[in-house]
C-alpha cells in the first residue's frame, strides 16, 4: 500500500509532497520555496518574514466570519539521521516511505513526521473547499530542530490570531500546555598527541543498534546512550590494562539520544583487551536487554597510522566522559511524571589533537536549567576545556485556565469517550518563544502518535493521524466568536 492511498487523502498526499523536498535544519531554502509556491497556487495571501518563516492566510469559511482567527503552526525542518549502513543523501533525495500495518515508516532514515505531519494537516486545511473553519493564519517556522531560529526571530506583526494551535506533539491522547526551555553546551579541548607504542595492536570498537530517540521526550525511558556506554568501556579497559586512546566518534545530532559510537584504541595484549571489552559488553546486555533488544557490538583489529592521545590527556578525557551528567537531572515536584530538568551527551568527536562535545540541557524551570548547565560546564572546565553555552530558549508556562483548553477538552471527551491528558512536556516546543512575540495568544499543542522521533526508527500511526485530523476539524468548528 502506498502512503498516497491512505485517508485522509489530502493530508497524506500533502505529506508525500513535502517529504519529496529535502528540508534539513538551516538548509530550508527549497522547502520554503515549496511552501510559498503552495500558498500562491491556492490564491491565498502568502508572506515570508525576514528570517524565512512562511505565513499563509485563508479567509473564514461561510458563516464563520465572526469567529476568532486561529494561528495553525508547525515547523518546516526535520531531523536528518540515518543508520550507519544506509546509503542516502539528505541534501538531494526525498524520504523513502512505506506502510507497515498501522504505521508509516522510512527506509533506514528519519521519517520527518516530526513535524511534517503537522505541516501536512495545515496544508490540507488550506487547500480544502468544503471544511468549516474560522479565518486561518498558517505559520510555518524554520530551524526548529537546531536552534528555534524561526520562532526566535518571528515578525509577530504579520499575525493577528488570538488562538494558536501548535501541531507538534507526539501522543494523540495529550493536550500540551507547557514545555521545557533549553540551552546547548559545546566544549573543545586540544590534547597532546603521542606515537602509538611499537608492537601494540589497534582495535576498533563499535556500538550499534540502540533505540536512540528524542532527547527530551525519551530521556526518562532508560535507553542506552552510546557515548556513555563507550566511555564505560574505555574506563574499564584503562583500569585493568595499559591502553592508548586514538579516536572517538559518537552520536550525530544535538537533540537525539546517541545510537552509535566508534572508537579506536591501541593495546599491548589483544587477548587480554578483548576479555575486558567482552566483560563490558556482557554488562550492557545484562543491564539493558529488555530496553535495547537490537544492541550490537563489533571489535576488530585495524591498521592505523594516526597518533594517540597522551597518557595525561587520555585520563582527563575518559574521566570527564564518565563523570559528566547524562539523563534525568530532576523530576518536577509539581506536575506528576514530568521531567523537570535533564542533560543529554549527544555528540563526541576526538581526532587529530581535538576533542569536542555537544550536549543539550533542558528544563521547564529557569533556575534548574541554570543548575544543570552549571554541572556540565564545571565538569569540562575542570579538565581545562573551553565551554560555550548558546541557543538559550525559554520554556512555556502552563495555563490550566485557558478557554480554548476547556473547549478542546470537552470536544475530545465527546469524540473519543475519554478525557485527554493535559500535560506539560519535556521537549522544546516553539510555543514558549512564540508567546514572546504574540502576547495574549492562547496556545495548545497536540498531534498524532509518533514514535522514535529523531531516529531512523521514527514512525507515525495511521489511525492516530485520522483521529487527530477529526479532532482538529471539530475544534475549528467550535472556535468562539471574537470577543
Amino acid at each position: 500500500m502506498s502512503v498516497r492511498s491512505l485517508e485522509p487523502s489530502a493530508l497524506w498526499n500533502a505529506f508525500a509532497d513535502l517529504n519529496a523536498v529535502p528540508r534539513p535544519s538551516k538548509k530550508e531554502e527549497r522547502v520554503r520555496a515549496f511552501m510559498m509556491d503552495f500558498g500562491k497556487s491556492l490564491g491565498l495571501e502568502t508572506l515570508e518574514d525576514s528570517i524565512g518563516n512562511v505565513i499563509i492566510k485563508k479567509p473564514a469559511s461561510h458563516g464563520m466570519e465572526n469567529r476568532t482567527t486561529v494561528i495553525l503552526q508547525a515547523h518546516l525542518d526535520m531531523v536528518h539521521q540515518k543508520n550507519e549502513t544506509t546509503r542516502f543523501d539528505f541534501d538531494q533525495e526525498g524520504i523513502k516511505m512505506f506502510v507497515e500495518g498501522d504505521w508509516v515508516k522510512a527506509e533506514g532514515t528519519t521519517l520527518g513526521a516530526d513535524n511534517g505531519i503537522g505541516v501536512a494537516a495545515i496544508m490540507a486545511l488550506l487547500a480544502s473547499r468544503d471544511l468549516q473553519h474560522p479565518a486561518l493564519e498558517a505559520l510555518f517556522t524554520i530551524d526548529e530542530e537546531t536552534g528555534m531560529t524561526g520562532a526566535k526571530e518571528l515578525d509577530g506583526s504579520l499575525l493577528s490570531g488570538k488562538i494558536l494551535l501548535n501541531l507538534d506533539t507526539e501522543d494523540d491522547d495529550e493536550l500540551s500546555i507547557g514545555c521545557a526551555g533549553g540551552i546547548d553546551t559545546n566544549t573543545s579541548y586540544t590534547y597532546q598527541e603521542t606515537s602509538i607504542h611499537s608492537g601494540w595492536e589497534v582495535l576498533r570498537v563499535k556500538i550499534r543498534g540502540l533505540l536512540g530517540g528524542h532527547s527530551g521526550m525519551d530521556i526518562h525511558k532508560g535507553r542506552g546512550n552510546a557515548n556513555k556506554w563507550m566511555a564505560r568501556i574505555l574506563w574499564n579497559l584503562k583500569q585493568h590494562s595499559e591502553m592508548q586512546l586514538i579516536s572517538f566518534d559518537g552520536g550525530s545530532l544535538r537533540n537525539a539520544i546517541p545510537r552509535e559510537a566508534t572508537c579506536r584504541v591501541a593495546v599491548p595484549n589483544k587477548i587480554e583487551a578483548l576479555k575486558l571489552i567482552d566483560l563490558s559488553l556482557a554488562m550492557f546486555k545484562n543491564e539493558y536487554h529488555h530496553i535495547e533488544p537490537e544492541m550490537s557490538f563489533e571489535v576488530e583489529s585495524v591498521v592505523c597510522s594516526s597518533d594517540a592521545v597522551s597518557e595525561e590527556d587520555c585520563t582527563k578525557i575518559i574521566n570527564v566522559l564518565c563523570n559528566v551528567h547524562n539523563g534525568v537531572f530532576r523530576m518536577s515536584p509539581n506536575i506528576p511524571d514530568l521531567v523537570e530538568a535533564s542533560s543529554s551527551l549527544a555528540r563526541i568527536v576526538l581526532e587529530d589533537g581535538k576533542f569536542t562535545t555537544q550536549s543539550l540541557q533542558r528544563s521547564s524551570v529557569d533556575s534548574t536549567k541554570a543548575e544543570v548547565c552549571m554541572t556540565i560546564r564545571a565538569a569540562f572546565e575542570n579538565m581545562g576545556a573551553t565551554v560555550e553555552q548558546t541557543g538559550d530558549y525559554p520554556g512555556w508556562e502552563p495555563n490550566r485556565n485557558s478557554a480554548i483548553l476547556n473547549i478542546m477538552e470537552e470536544i475530545y471527551t465527546k469524540l473519543f469517550h475519554e478525557k485527554p491528558h493535559v500535560k506539560a512536556c519535556h521537549a522544546g516546543l516553539e510555543c514558549g518563544i512564540l508567546g514572546k512575540h504574540l502576547p495574549g495568544v492562547e496556545m495548545i499543542s497536540f498531534g498524532p502518535n509518533i514514535r522514535a522521533a529523531h531516529s531512523p526508527d521514527e514512525k507515525v500511526q495511521i489511525s492516530s493521524v485520522q483521529k487527530c485530523w477529526s479532532f482538529l476539524l471539530e475544534t475549528l468548528k467550535h472556535i468562539p466568536n471574537n470577543a
